[in-house]
């Protein structure tokens, strides 16, 4: 509970309650039904003039990223000597040490080296430690070790800030406030209080001179990450420059409370409008939101991941994960508008089941084009269209508009059945996934900010599986969605993507359990089924990496410092 403040004097003048007796906001947007105030969209007055700051925020980015004759000044230094020694570092000491300890070595190094740089960093680290499945597993385990290991800015730091910004003394608009912080994250902390007008809520607070930090950084960053490319053993399809190019692009936003309020907005709405009640969105306040201070309705529930006591509470839990995954699949294919920083911190579970989702400083949103490229690969992907899939990959930009598709599905094999990767020797699957890296490139694969997002939080309701709902029919549930939207959103999905109406989703469950590696023989597949299979292969990979004849096969050319797979022309 928030403490009273200490050393202010509180006024006995409650400030001006928003809240309009007989109005109801529940109709326009997934919030809670115990209103603290109403949201009206047309009397929010820090909305005014967002849709200017947005444009303005997003062309901002190639300037920020634009790389100039010399180094950019003095933060350069600082950033060169921190990277450079990390890099020093594994380079004498981790590189030849076999694979897996070179990529340890180096996620170690860089960690240490993102914490001693502060909040951009931490930043880059926490995109990166939520990335499993697009960045090297060594990088995501390290960077994990990021999330909530940011110390706060002192208390009287924090009110000078909000009483700079919301123009009045802590004690005119706050009743109480905590100050000590609930999380402090890089970019911002959040403090929890209750208003004058007696409704509990939340605070978030910017950092001082935190956007001043991250311009120069993404300046140091973008002359820097060039230099890197071939150099270190990243995913190929996340290189330096386009890893710093996809974190200016989800940073620059986050810097503008007004616009994730707007975002907070927005989602509820795309919610309320698909008729779902499953999540949560907390309410941003109609006055008390500027460019660093965030007011917003407080709500609890448990922690995300916490079946047991979920379960213990008579929560349904892979009923929960259910929900959330058609919520957000609604917010991509119908709507163009999603939740962009899926993970456990950001979520939690209310007494009734529904999910509160939390901090909406990163969104992905789509214009009508990248929509219903999104809506043709998902449907695609169902009907195992494998050319359909790859249009509207290049239709989303991982693919230059003149890429050949029918060369592109015959040089990466997809025209040929799937491998059981468990059939395969170590070094058979080693090398072809290199091929298939080195192909990719060769077709000038990259992956767009909108992609890495949607990709990433599907990973993260992936791995939600294992504690929400481990013995769940992967295929049954796969069935079970197809025949949500095609019951619910059939015609509208037809009309869309130019085809006749068909009386039932076209899914190729077999196509999808031969792609998952399980025979028609095996039975239900399940999540727990798949982490066994997955730890059978990293088990198989340590057993190679140990084995000094192994190695040399495992490593390619990586012993040099220089990945076979990864070029210098840096277009990925």
């Amino acid at each position: 509970m928030p403490r009273d403040l200490a050393g202010l004097e509180l006024s006995s003048e409650p400030c001006d309650g928003p809240a309009r007796p007989g109005e109801d906001d529940f109709s326009i947007g997934a919030f809670s039904p115990e209103r603290p105030w109403v949201v009206d969209p047309d009397r929010l007055s820090w909305r005014t003039g967002l849709g200017t700051v947005r444009a303005n925020t997003a062309a901002s980015v190639p300037r920020m990223l634009r790389r100039r004759a010399l180094p950019p000044g003095g933060r350069f230094v600082v950033v060169a000597a921190r990277l450079g020694w990390a890099m020093g570092g594994w380079w004498a000491l981790d590189r030849k040490r076999g694979q897996s300890w070179s990529r340890s070595g180096l996620s170690h190094r860089l960690r240490v080296a993102f914490e001693h740089l502060g909040p951009t960093f931490i930043k880059l680290g926490q995109i990166l430690s939520s990335g499993e499945g697009v960045f090297p597993q060594e990088l995501v385990a390290e960077f994990r070790l990021c999330r909530d290991q940011v110390p706060p800015e002192p208390f009287s730091v924090v009110r000078q800030i909000v009483e700079e910004d919301l123009g009045s003394p802590l004690a005119r608009i706050f009743r109480a406030f905590d100050p000590v912080p609930v999380a402090a994250a890089s970019i911002a902390q959040v403090h929890a209080a209750t208003l004058r007008s007696g409704e509990e809520v939340v605070v978030k607070v910017q950092r001082p001179n935190v956007a001043s930090l991250v311009r120069k950084d993404l300046a140091a960053l973008s002359w820097i990450s060039p230099l890197l490319v071939g150099r270190i053993p990243v995913a190929a399809l996340a290189n330096p420059p386009a890893l710093v190019e996809l974190f200016a692009e989800t940073i620059a936003e986050e810097l503008d409370f007004r616009l994730e309020a707007e975002n907070m907005l927005d989602v509820a709405s795309v919610l309320a409008r698909s008729g779902q009640r499953a999540i949560v969105v907390p309410r941003p306040h109609p006055d008390l939101v500027t460019k660093r201070v965030l007011v917003m309705e407080r709500l609890e529930g448990f922690v995300w991941g916490d079946a047991q006591r979920m379960r213990a509470a008579g929560i349904d839990t892979a009923g929960v994960l259910h929900s959330a995954l058609i919520c957000f699949l609604e917010g991509v294919m119908l709507y163009g508008v999603f939740h962009g920083d899926l993970h456990g911190g950001n979520l939690f579970v209310r007494p009734d089941g529904r999910v509160a989702l939390l901090d909406y400083g990163i969104t992905g949103r789509l214009d009508e084009p990248g929509r219903l490229a999104f809506l043709r690969l998902v449907v695609a992907a169902a009907g195992n269209d494998v050319e359909g899939q790859l249009e509207a990959l290049r239709d989303l930009g991982a693919f230059p508009p003149d890429v050949d598709i029918p060369e592109v599905i015959s040089g990466l094999g997809l025209d040929r059945p799937p491998i059981d990767p468990l059939q395969m020797s170590v070094e058979e699957l080693t090398a072809q996934m290199r091929e298939l890296t080195k192909r990719l490139l060769g077709y000038g694969a990259h992956l767009p900010k909108e992609l890495m997002l949607f990709v990433k939080d599907l990973l993260f309701l992936d791995g939600a599986m294992a504690l929400m709902a481990p013995d769940v029919d992967l295929l049954a549930e796969i069935m079970r969605v197809a025949m949500y939207f095609h019951t619910r959103h059939g015609e509208q999905i037809a009309r869309e993507i130019g085809i006749e109406p068909l009386p039932e989703p076209v899914v190729d469950i077999e196509a999808i359990r031969t792609s998952l590696g399980f025979s028609e023989e095996a039975g239900p597949v399940t999540h727990r089924g798949l982490q066994e299979r997955r730890q059978v292969m990293r088990e198989r990979f340590e057993r190679a990496r140990s084995d000094p004849r192994s190695r040399r096969q495992l490593l390619g050319h990586e012993e040099n410092g220089r990945p076979d797979s990864a070029p210098d022309d840096g277009r990925t």
